[in-house]
């Protein structure tokens, strides 16, 4: 490995480079250093870039490894977070200016594991406003732009993540999850992206969206990276209540079974708000192709019907955002962005029957969706973004509004935010290019818990293609 080549290495390799000595650290985050001196003023995806302190961590993570000590398949590794993990004494911003002095007073727990895995901390990543928003606008810190485009969006609310990762300013980068915000930049970026099942993964020390809907997760270049980082950061947390007790399995290990028997379920829907574009459904289909020429069975199946699960996604979003921020919405109601204030204030008005009435309703939905969709099949396949990634202007609600820009930002969660309110596991895996050479992300759903499945779906299919190996340029 030459050393000017180390920032478009995959984590994986990176890792295991460092582990057998044939680099050091300090070398690979010096490399992730120049790349965002480069791409930074290009895609904006920073808040805060920490180079002295990731170079300390580095040599500090290099000396233990010199003294025999390995703290596992992360050591060393760089990595950088959306701007919503609290990290204790220092600055978390949460996209706001609301919080643009705000220190923290814990560090968060996937943040904590991180550090107990070695990993070296580049920097924190732009994100939507209080993680609200699909396409990575935002008005205090500046829009994030896609590397592949710099005219268009990079997906939100973790905007900053999947461009980072994409540009090859940073290994690997902890997104959030509440209607997609995950698998929406890495499809829109051209990058690995989970959305772990509920629960799986300790939400305690982040800035909450919505904490019936809320997941956190990894954003990376390779489903193998991935999945050895989701091992990383999930399991049970005593400081949060909702985290599950079932036990983390060895995702990397279990990626080679292959997919020669697997039943996949084909979904391509063509309801929705713009229907589904001819050239992503094209994609999709190319990809259950190629899954089908490894051995897996593919046949058609039909989604439920989303609209009374994406309204109750709705409701639930609405009202606990309105909860959450009710201090600062009658104090500095002006600090927000008008967009992201509106929709947060639109809670103030929902009945708490209805409220109620969306969380009672989520165990039927989840029980639907098992007996219909995933019946008989592994796991299900369908588009990420069901459209060509359109540009920052031409979803730009702040300035421009008006019902068709409303529809095409809607549009990007119709097909991510339902498993949000099933709390089941999807993972976004680039699977081509559409009209505009920006990148097309296929979505694979599970059953709760079986993370395991589609990493070993993914890593089958990235086997055999080159999608997520091509880079910016």
């Amino acid at each position: 490995m030459r050393n000017d080549d180390l920032a478009l290495e995959d984590l994986s390799a990176i890792a295991d480079a460092i582990a057998a000595g044939r680099i050091t650290s300090v070398e690979a985050t010096e490399a992730c250093l120049a790349r965002i001196e480069t791409w930074q003023p290009r895609t904006n995806a920073f808040i805060r870039v920490l180079k002295e302190k990731a170079l300390a961590q580095a040599r500090a993570m290099d000396a233990e490894l010199k003294a025999g000590k390995r703290r596992g398949p992360l050591h060393g590794v760089p990595m950088a977070h959306k701007d919503m993990y609290y990290r204790k004494g220092e600055l978390s911003t949460g996209g706001s200016s609301i919080r643009k002095d705000w220190i923290a007073p814990v560090t968060a727990t996937a943040l904590q594991k991180l550090d107990a895995a070695g990993v070296v901390e580049l920097g924190f990543l732009n994100m939507a406003e209080f993680a609200a928003g699909p396409t990575g606008h935002n008005v205090h810190f500046g829009h994030c732009k896609n590397p592949w485009d710099e005219k268009r969006v990079t997906g939100g609310s973790s905007s900053g993540s999947g461009a980072s990762v994409a540009a090859r300013m940073t290994y690997g980068a902890l997104g959030s999850d509440t209607g997609g915000s995950i698998r929406m930049p890495a499809a829109a970026c051209g990058v690995v992206g989970m959305k772990a099942t509920y629960g799986r993964v300790s939400r305690a020390g982040a800035v909450a969206r919505s904490w019936s809907l809320d997941h956190v997760g990894p954003l990376t270049r390779t489903v193998r990276d991935n999945a050895r980082v989701l091992a990383a950061i999930a399991g049970h947390d005593p400081a949060d209540s909702t985290t599950s007790e079932k036990p983390v399995p060895d995702y990397e290990a279990l990626l080679e079974g292959g997919v020669a028997g697997l039943r996949i379920g084909l979904a391509l829907p063509s309801d929705g708000p713009g229907g589904l574009d001819a050239g992503i459904g094209g994609a999709i289909q190319t990809a259950a192709d190629v899954l089908g020429k490894l051995g897996a069975k593919i046949s058609p199946v039909t989604l439920p019907d989303f609209t009374a699960l994406y309204r109750a996604a709705e409701v639930m979003v609405k009202c606990e955002a309105a909860a959450m921020h009710r201090p600062w919405m009658e104090k500095t109601p002006e600090l927000y962005a008008n967009q992201v204030r509106t929709r947060m204030e639109a809670g103030f008005f929902i009945p708490a029957t209805q409220y109620i009435d969306a969380l009672r309703l989520r165990a039927h939905f989840v029980a639907e969706f098992l007996a219909t969709a995933m019946d008989g099949v592994d796991a299900v396949l369908l588009p990420a973004i069901p459209f060509p990634i359109p540009t920052i202007e031409e979803t730009d609600t702040e300035n421009k509004g008006g019902p068709a820009v409303l529809k095409m930002v809607a549009g990007f969660t119709g097909l991510t935010r339902p498993f949000n309110t099933l709390g089941i596991p999807a993972l976004s895996v680039p699977c081509g290019f559409d009209r505009n050479g920006v990148p097309i992300g296929m979505q694979l759903v599970g059953r709760p818990f079986d993370e395991a499945m589609l990493y070993r779906i993914g890593h089958a299919y990235q086997g055999a293609t080159d999608h997520h190996t091509r880079v910016p340029a």
